[in-house]
């Protein structure tokens, strides 16, 4: 079903609310798919350095009939504000993830994983429930020539925690059970491992309104590029936060 996190932007008119039928296909084939139906963009972001395989107005799907899109709704085909703003503060700030073990929780597009890579992280591994994330992951590692990145496609949210030295999460908080689970999960991964945790988020209501916003210290905000303020219905900025929940 067509979940909060598209209808808050208004973007791919194509996808309708029902649930799409996977169709099974191997890497080969669903990267070739990736390939043909996504432009390789940099600009309009605030991360140029970075190039990324995403959906864009000039793309077939941006516009097609609904029932020709054959996977689950393309979280990874968009590079949401959070995860730019995300992605510029590790670039701007190299030394929060360099030689540290690092988890890119909801990875999309990968572009947090890449840029933590980017700046010599230990290790680095990018979880997203969408297996054709975890394609659209590897063709941007070699978009930006940097290994392959791991992405491990189970629901890790509520899971025995690995003993990650740094968890990063941008634009996770679109639902409020979501948000829930989350501050529940995270508080026990600080508390067991003094795993530290950074958020980015553009201001959504339900980040806003929730609990967990006391919870959290701005490090930086980043003011977004015009086409990306007209892609999310006028959100002028997006922040980063470091959770520094009472444990």
């Amino acid at each position: 079903m067509l979940s909060s996190r598209f209808c808050s932007i208004g973007l791919l008119h194509c996808i309708q609310p029902r649930q799409r039928c996977f169709i099974h296909k191997s890497c080969e084939d669903i990267k070739r798919f990736v390939i043909e139906n996504t432009e390789v963009v940099r600009d309009n972001s605030l991360t140029p350095e970075i190039q990324l395989s995403l959906f864009t107005p000039r793309c077939r799907f941006w516009h097609a009939r609904p029932e020709t899109w054959p996977f689950s709704d393309p979280y990874w085909a968009i590079y949401w504000p959070g995860g730019q703003a995300l992605s510029r503060y590790l670039l701007d700030n190299p030394e929060v993830s360099r030689g540290k073990s690092v988890l890119d929780l909801g990875s999309g597009c990968g572009a947090t994983a890449i840029a933590a890579k980017l700046c010599k992280a230990s290790q680095v591994v990018a979880n997203d429930i969408d297996s054709v994330a975890a394609v659209a992951i590897q063709l941007n590692c070699e978009l930006n020539n940097v290994e392959p990145i791991p992405c491990v496609t189970e629901n890790l949210i509520g899971c025995e925690s690995e003993p990650w030295d740094l968890i990063l999460l941008g634009d996770m908080f679109y639902d409020g059970d979501l948000a829930d689970s989350l501050h529940s999960w995270l508080q026990r991964c600080m508390k067991t491992h003094k795993t530290q945790v950074l958020v980015g988020d553009p201001g959504r209501a339900q980040f806003e309104s929730h609990s967990i916003k006391r919870s959290m210290r701005e490090l930086a905000q980043y003011t977004l590029p015009e086409s990306v303020r007209e892609e999310n219905y006028g959100l002028t900025s997006s922040t980063v936060w470091l959770y520094k929940p009472d444990v």
